[in-house]
C-alpha cells in the first residue's frame, strides 16, 4: 500500500531525510519513532504530495508521488500535529466544509457518523473555539475520515488528550485498522506505539531499525527470566552458567537474572537443573523490556553523544 524507494529530503545543506526504503503492507498500522527534528513530519507531507522529494521516489494507494498527486491526495487522509479547524464555525459545519472540498457525496450522514463515533455529537453546534485541546484533536481525527480514505496518517494523533480521551481515539484508531486500512502513525508515546503497531521504524533522518516491536525487543536485548529463590547460593548460578544455551547470569539479591533465547524451550531443563542442586524455587518470571528500552539503546547507538531523546514533537 506505500512504497518507498531512496526517499531523501534536503533544505539547503541540511538533510531531513536520508535514503529512506520502506514498504507497509495494506492493512497494516505502522509506527514511526524518532526525535525531535528526525524527519518524520517531513516523511508524511512527502508521502501525502505536500512537498516533494530531493531524491528517490514513492507509491501510496498504488499512485506515484509526482506522478499523479491529486488522486492520491484522494486516497489519503491526514491529522496533522496542530491540525488547523475554523473556531468561529461550529464543529458540524467544520467537517461539512471540509466534506464538501473532498467531494462527499452524502455530506450529512458522514459528519453525523464520525462526530458520534468520537464522542462530539452533543457538541456539534458548538464553535470549536469553545472545544478544549483534545476535543478539537478529536474533530481533527473525524475530518482526516470524512472522504474513507485507505491510508491513514496520524501525526501525534493523542497529543493533549486526558487518558479517557486518549484510550478513546486508540480504540478508534485500532478499529480503524480493522476495516483494513493502512494506518502510518507518528507519536512520542512508545507505550501507545507497543500496543497499537504491528511493526515500527526507528527513525533520526535516516532508518535505523524496522520490526515488530517484539522482534526488536529480542534482537537487541535477547529474553532475561528472572529465577526468584528462597536463598541464593553461588553453586546455583554456576550450574545455570554450565548450559551452553545461557547467554549470560547475573544475581541480583536471591534472584537469578538469566538472558535466554527461547525461555519456551529452555526454562525447564532450568528449573530441572536448579531443584536438583537443591534451590528452592519462589517463582519464575520473564523481564520485559520496554520499547523506550529498544528506542533510547537504538538513539544512543547510532548517536554516542546523545544523553536523552529531546521531548518536542518533530
Amino acid at each position: 500500500m506505500i512504497r518507498i524507494e531512496g526517499l531523501s529530503k534536503r533544505f539547503g545543506a541540511n538533510v531531513a531525510v536520508e535514503d529512506l526504503w520502506l514498504e507497509i503492507a495494506p492493512g497494516e498500522l505502522f509506527g514511526f519513532l524518532g526525535p525531535n527534528g528526525a524527519g518524520k513530519t517531513t516523511t508524511i507531507r512527502m508521502l501525502t504530495g505536500l512537498i516533494g522529494p530531493t531524491e528517490g521516489q514513492a507509491w501510496v494507494a498504488g499512485h506515484q508521488l509526482g506522478q499523479d498527486d491529486t488522486e492520491l491526495r484522494r486516497q489519503v487522509g491526514i491529522l496533522t500535529e496542530a491540525p488547523g479547524l475554523y473556531d468561529t464555525l461550529s464543529a458540524e459545519r467544520n467537517l461539512a466544509f471540509f466534506a464538501e472540498l473532498y467531494g462527499v457525496t452524502n455530506i450529512a450522514a458522514q459528519v453525523e457518523r464520525y462526530l458520534r463515533l468520537l464522542g462530539l455529537w452533543n457538541r456539534r453546534s458548538e464553535p470549536t473555539a469553545t472545544f478544549s485541546r483534545g476535543m478539537r484533536q478529536k474533530l481533527a481525527i473525524a475530518r482526516a475520515l470524512l472522504h474513507e480514505p485507505r491510508v491513514l496518517f496520524l501525526d501525534e494523533p493523542t497529543t493533549g488528550l486526558d487518558p479517557e480521551a486518549a484510550h478513546l481515539v486508540r480504540d478508534f484508531i485500532e478499529g480503524l485498522k480493522g476495516e483494513g486500512r493502512t494506518i502510518f502513525i507518528c507519536t512520542h508515546n512508545l507505550d501507545e506505539a507497543d500496543r497499537l503497531c504491528d511493526r515500527v521504524g526507528v527513525f533520526n533522518t535516516r532508518l535505523l531499525a524496522l520490526d515488530t516491536p517484539g522482534a526488536l525487543r529480542r534482537q537487541i536485548f535477547g529474553r532475561t527470566v528472572v529465577f526468584h529463590l528462597a536463598q541464593f547460593k553461588p553453586e546455583y548460578r554456576e550450574t545455570l552458567a554450565a548450559f551452553p544455551f545461557v547467554k549470560t547470569v547475573e544475581t541480583v539479591d536471591s534472584k537469578l537474572v538469566v538472558t535466554l533465547n527461547d525461555p519456551e524451550s529452555e526454562n525447564p531443563a532450568l528449573i530441572t537443573a536448579l531443584v536438583a542442586a537443591g534451590a528452592q524455587l519462589q517463582f519464575v518470571g520473564e523481564l520485559r523490556q520496554s520499547l523506550e528500552d529498544v528506542y533510547l539503546h537504538l538513539l544512543n547507538q547510532a548517536d554516542p553523544g546523545r544523553s536523552r531523546p529531546e521531548e518536542a514533537s518533530s
